[in-house]
């Protein structure tokens, strides 16, 4: 029997219909038995019951008027997906004491943030799923909520897990040098507290996973829109009790990610359960209200920062005391709590001195789990610095750029390992911020900035300095026992007509990554560009590799990605010095071309070359290697992370009469080691500028103290417009890291790192005449009329 599934440009226009099949009966394989058709399963839709409660018990669920809605197919409660699925526990071995309970892919006893799913609905469309969820009748014991993160350890606040004994997930104490003594002897001494709001990705698109069971097979395929493809193909095998190479994840484009999408969300792993348990696909999609509730926020900080300064400005010590809520859970498998560990190691970065101490404290409460989102824990900890580094310089009337330069590394002082105990292979800070003062023409904007306060214009000039942890080794989350990729590979082959395909890792998620890719792999082999094919997110055609996060796309998958096309150069050139006679380091190839290596000469072009191997190997000579196909692995090694600097700094102007804050223009210089295209570097540091600008000025997710969710949706959680952008100019230094031949660092998310502080230190700088002075993020004109006297608290 021969079954035609369609319109070629259709693949998918049989499924779910009856296809008929020949007289002779037929035993269709999986089902058992003859029958007189074979009927293709139809994808179906799942649409999560999600729970109303901050807290609560749950007890009986309700499901038979739901069932009864035409095209339900199946309701799952949370004991049920439990059957087939294992809970999870989020912590890492090296973050000692880090402690957080089992979580289950839909809640089974407790429900413990609002959001949270709690039964399943399946049915032949979304439309009828989500009618049959809103009949799903859930009777709910409501229990005490834990919503103040300050609070969260107090003895009358209720314990969120009692097999925890406490509310506290994790805390890290780091000292370095006699930091008592240092303030003692000081000239100054500044101290502040700083807040940053709680933020979410607000993706272009929604989180979106669509599973597949082959029973036939024992095969699950996902198409999945994630950031690290073989992590989830990980995660699914282990949960689902599948043998990993069982399990397929496609991850073509994903509408943006920010890190939103480099996590395990229990929905996204109960709709791979229930294809499972239906032998069906199965599709779940977020829409917009869902992504706020349950995307995963970041930034939930409240920290306590002080400074000790000599009278020439010279930086003493720093105390940093940061507190941070986490949500009910530690995510699975990163954990929440890295954002306050690197909190712990960032603040500081930029500068030289001796003593040093921090701490973070990382608590549970009834809200929706927070984990690592751009720029992990960098614009926290800048903010603090850069605006205690301000603060200090007010203190002594200092410039601030003048006290930036008295205390920033030398450029020349590298290899240097900071109080934090990071490592620093090479920086630039003084190259920058000398590259930075020239592109904003700094002495003419004081000027201007002194005459308009003649007028009673408030304008400011914030500067921030800033590291930015990128390329991360085995000691980012390997060494706590997730299995979590450090490594990236990339197959590079050639293909009969010349033409190259690139097998990577790393994955797309907007930002030019397969532009990148395609480039660095062009150079290698020899080619035009438009002649290299990249294909990344499919756990079963590439190699091995962590995916995107923590931008090491360039600086991990880029090096997998040349180091693969110049093996693969060298296999050609092998076989074309015995085509042609000549030695092979007397070849090269140029624009598709095997060619004199001295004087250009064409000798061959590639295709010739591809026709006679995969076609007439036969004229060549006997043990001759002839493999067009070369794969390399690379990771960092000598140093857990490979750091790149900057320095940022924005001008704008404060009505003092609204507290509106009007941005007129920002710079930033950054230091990414050495740049593969220097247009999607330029536009991913405006794009991460553009984030930070939101999270300093409109981004702030807003909870009562029931731990409800008072602003879900766009039309309340603010996120920043072009019309609010001011004109951005990017500047570059180049210092390549030694530890890859291409000598690339991250750059994705140092655009993010600093601009929040440039901001504050800018505000700040205008309404220093007044006495006021503004910390807690977003800057909204409330807070600034407040700082200014105007609104009585």
């Amino acid at each position: 029997m021969t079954i035609s599934f369609g319109n070629p440009d259709r693949p998918n226009s049989y499924i779910g219909k009856t296809v008929p099949r020949p007289n002779a009966p037929r035993l269709v394989q999986g089902r058992g038995k003859y029958v007189d058709d074979i009927v293709l399963p139809r994808m179906a839709h799942v649409v999560f019951v999600r729970s109303p409660h901050a807290h609560a018990r749950i007890g009986a669920i309700d499901t038979a008027e739901a069932a009864a809605v035409k095209g339900v197919l199946r309701i799952f409660t949370g004991a049920q997906i439990a059957e087939v699925c294992t809970p999870w526990v989020a912590v890492l071995a090296h973050l000692k004491g880090l402690k957080s309970p089992p979580q289950h892919a839909l809640a089974v006893d407790r429900a413990c943030w609002v959001g949270e799913p709690v039964v399943a609905v399946v049915a032949t469309s979304r439309a009828a799923a989500e009618e049959a969820a809103a009949l799903v009748e859930v009777d709910y014991d409501p229990l005490p909520a834990v919503t103040d993160m300050m609070t969260a350890l107090d003895a009358a606040t209720p314990v969120l897990h009692p097999d925890m004994g406490d509310n506290l997930a994790f805390r890290r104490l780091h000292e370095e040098g006699d930091v008592e003594a240092a303030f003692a002897s000081a000239h100054k001494v500044v101290e502040a507290r700083f807040k940053t709001a709680r933020h979410t990705g607000v993706t272009l698109e929604p989180r979106s996973i669509l599973v597949d069971w082959n029973p036939a097979e024992g095969q699950m395929t996902a198409w999945h829109a994630t950031q690290a493809p073989h992590m989830m193909q990980t995660v699914f095998a282990k949960h689902l009790d599948l043998p990993e190479g069982r399990v397929r994840v496609i991850c073509d484009d994903v509408g943006g990610s920010y890190g939103i999408k480099v996590h395990v969300y229990p929905d996204e792993v109960a709709t791979a359960a229930i294809a499972r348990i239906m032998a069906r696909p199965i599709k779940f999609v977020a829409d917009r209200l869902e992504s706020f509730t349950t995307d995963i926020h970041a930034r939930d900080h409240e920290i306590g920062g002080r400074i000790a300064v000599d009278k020439d400005g010279k930086i003493l010590a720093m105390d940093i005391d940061d507190w941070t809520a986490i949500g009910a859970y530690s995510v699975y498998p990163r954990t929440s709590a890295i954002e306050g560990n690197q909190v712990v190691n960032l603040c500081g970065g930029p500068y030289d001195f001796a003593n040093y101490r921090a701490q973070t404290s990382v608590v549970f409460q009834n809200k929706t789990p927070t984990c690592q989102y751009r720029a992990v824990g960098h614009p926290i900890a800048v903010a603090v610095t850069e605006g205690l580094v301000d603060m200090a310089a007010a203190a002594i009337g200092m410039d601030p750029v003048e006290i930036r330069r008295r205390n920033l590394y030398a450029d020349d002082a590298y290899p240097v390992t900071s109080p934090a105990k990071m490592r620093f292979e090479g920086l630039s800070h003084h190259a920058s911020l000398n590259k930075l003062l020239e592109l904003m023409d700094y002495d003419a904007l004081r000027a201007e900035q002194a005459e308009l306060r003649k007028k009673g214009i408030h304008r400011g000039i914030g500067i921030a300095s800033f590291i930015e942890l990128t390329n991360p080794s085995p000691f980012m989350y390997g060494i706590g026992g997730a299995r979590i990729s450090a490594q990236d590979g990339c197959t590079v082959r050639m293909d009969p007509d010349g033409s190259i395909v690139a097998l990577s890792g790393v994955t797309e998620q907007g930002q030019g990554t397969e532009a990148m890719l395609a480039q660095i792999v062009a150079e290698g082999v020899g080619v035009a560009p438009a002649r290299v094919r990249v294909i990344t997110g499919d756990t079963q055609v590439t190699p091995y590799g962590g995916g995107t996060w923590a931008s090491r796309g360039a600086g991990i998958g880029g090096e997998a990605a040349l180091q693969s096309a110049l093996a693969l150069k060298a296999s050609i050139l092998e076989v074309a010095g015995a085509m042609l006679q000549s030695p092979a380091d007397a070849l090269d190839i140029r624009d598709g071309q095997v060619v004199d290596s001295t004087t250009g000469e064409a000798r061959m072009p590639l295709a010739e070359l591809g026709r006679i191997v995969y076609f007439r190997g036969d004229t060549l000579p006997k043990g001759l290697p002839r493999e067009l196909v070369q794969t390399r692995h690379f990771i960092t090694s000598d140093y857990p992370f490979a750091f790149t600097n900057g320095v940022q700094a924005s001008y704008l102007e404060v009505d003092t009469g609204t507290g509106e804050v009007k941005l007129l223009k920002h710079w930033c210089v950054e230091d990414c080691g050495r740049i593969i295209n220097p247009q999607l570097v330029d536009e991913q540091i405006r794009g991460g500028i553009v984030q930070g600008l939101g999270g300093a000025l409109y981004e702030e997710i807003h909870y009562d103290a029931d731990g409800q969710l008072l602003n879900g949706s766009m039309a309340d959680y603010l996120v920043p417009m072009a019309a609010e952008m001011p004109d951005m100019i990017v500047g570059h230094v180049e210092t390549p890291t030694m530890e890859s031949t291409l000598g690339a660092k991250g750059a994705g998310e140092a655009g993010t790192a600093g601009a929040p502080a440039a901001v504050m230190n800018a505000i700040n700088d205008a309404l220093r005449p007044m006495g006021a002075q503004v910390t807690a993020m977003p800057f909204t004109p409330e807070r600034i009329l407040r700082a200014m006297g105007h609104i009585e608290d």
